[in-house]
């Protein structure tokens, strides 16, 4: 027998279920900068400790019971699919699929280290399908505000903004391991930050702009990343003060010489800086950013992505040369040749990825209904 409560969610109006549906994405952007302040921490805590965190948000699986009660109750949408018995708006669907990717990723990690022992890399395979569940969650953000509001809604701007803020910001984090690989092997590796990152930067730049018509949307992010990154330090080192953990970062190098984190506290001592507190490779994409605003990546992707990658390269590849140590690493002319075909290679699959999910995402949108200006 029905409870009364199923049967007032089943009768509720559309508008009241909209509101639902807006205050569970603004749920889930705050709780994914929550999230991704805690990862910050727990890399740094990697890093300087020598100790890993997965986060969910319950409250999207909350939404699709909520539609498919209202659906089993013979109050059909139009606005939702039907997938694996759960109804829902598309944008919700891919949000909660990538969101159970991460959760899917919690005990093949912890298989990982019974298998492997503990591994001390951001690129082990259960860390990078948490981090690929954690980007499709967030794509799914964009695709649930792109339902909700109309093109002009100032309201669908910002949640775009700080979605693909957030896209970036663990975007940085997951090329960031590319600094070691030019510190290993040098030559046309040398450029394996800046190529990654014309891949993987471009393409939340390229697919932003083309969300939030503002011409200064790659700039905003990046600055918005940059912020970010700032505030992650400031959180982790209030934890290390609150919370006071005992160092064991030298038996883990002495462990593990070879390893990621022992490679970073040599790159670090070389540059005679502290583990863990550059913000250098938040600072190098700014200018290449700007240069994609200026180009115009609403109406010119291909050529605003260009822009950003050789932008990137230069600016990295200037920088890089004049650390000390990555001294040993520097490449021939003939790598820098290379690597800049390489990384127009990128830009240009990066805006053209950009544009198939542009595209894909207006195939997808749901005919939700809202007041001008909502």
């Amino acid at each position: 027998m029905a409870t009364r409560i199923e049967v007032a969610v089943a009768h509720a109006p559309a508008a009241d279920l909209r509101l639902v549906r807006q205050a569970a994405l603004w749920g889930l952007l705050g709780a994914k900068m929550l999230g991704g302040l805690g990862v910050q921490w727990d890399i740094r805590w990697h890093l300087l400790i020598g100790r890993d965190s997965f986060w969910i948000a319950p409250h999207l699986f909350g939404v699709l019971g909520l539609e498919t009660l209202r659906a089993r109750r013979g109050e059909p949408r139009r606005d939702g699919v039907r997938a694996l018995g759960l109804v829902g708006t598309p944008g919700f669907h891919l949000a909660w699929w990538g969101m159970a990717l991460t959760i899917v990723a919690a005990p093949v990690d912890d298989l990982w280290h019974r298998l492997f022992g503990v591994d001390v890399t951001l690129w082990s395979p259960p860390h990078l399908l948490g981090l690929a569940g954690a980007q499709v969650n967030t794509l799914g953000c964009l695709l649930i505000a792109l339902e909700l509001w109309p093109r002009e809604s100032r309201v669908r701007r910002a949640a775009f903004l700080a979605g693909g803020t957030l896209l970036l910001a663990a975007f940085y984090i997951t090329v960031d391991p590319a600094i070691q690989t030019a510190f290993r092997r040098g030559g046309l590796f040398f450029f394996a930050w800046p190529m990654l990152g014309t891949l993987a930067f471009g393409f939340t730049l390229a697919l932003t702009s083309r969300l939030a018509p503002l011409r200064a949307t790659p700039l905003v992010l990046a600055l918005g990343a940059l912020a970010l990154h700032y505030v992650g330090i400031a959180v982790a080192d209030a934890g290390f003060a609150l919370t006071q953990p005992t160092p064991a970062i030298e038996e883990t190098i002495a462990n593990h010489p070879d390893s990621p984190i022992a490679i970073a506290h040599e790159m670090a001592r070389r540059n005679a800086a502290r583990p863990g507190r550059s913000v250098s490779l938040r600072v190098f994409p700014l200018l290449p950013a700007a240069l994609m605003a200026l180009v115009d990546a609403r109406r010119r992707p291909h050529a605003a992505a260009l822009a950003f990658g050789l932008g990137l390269l230069v600016v990295s590849g200037m920088m890089f040369a004049g650390t000390p140590a990555l001294n040993h690493a520097l490449p021939t002319t003939t790598d820098l040749v290379a690597a800049a075909a390489l990384t127009a290679l990128a830009a240009l699959t990066a805006a053209a990825a950009a544009r198939i999910l542009v595209d894909r995402f207006g195939q997808a949108r749901s005919p939700v209904r809202a007041r001008p200006g909502a």
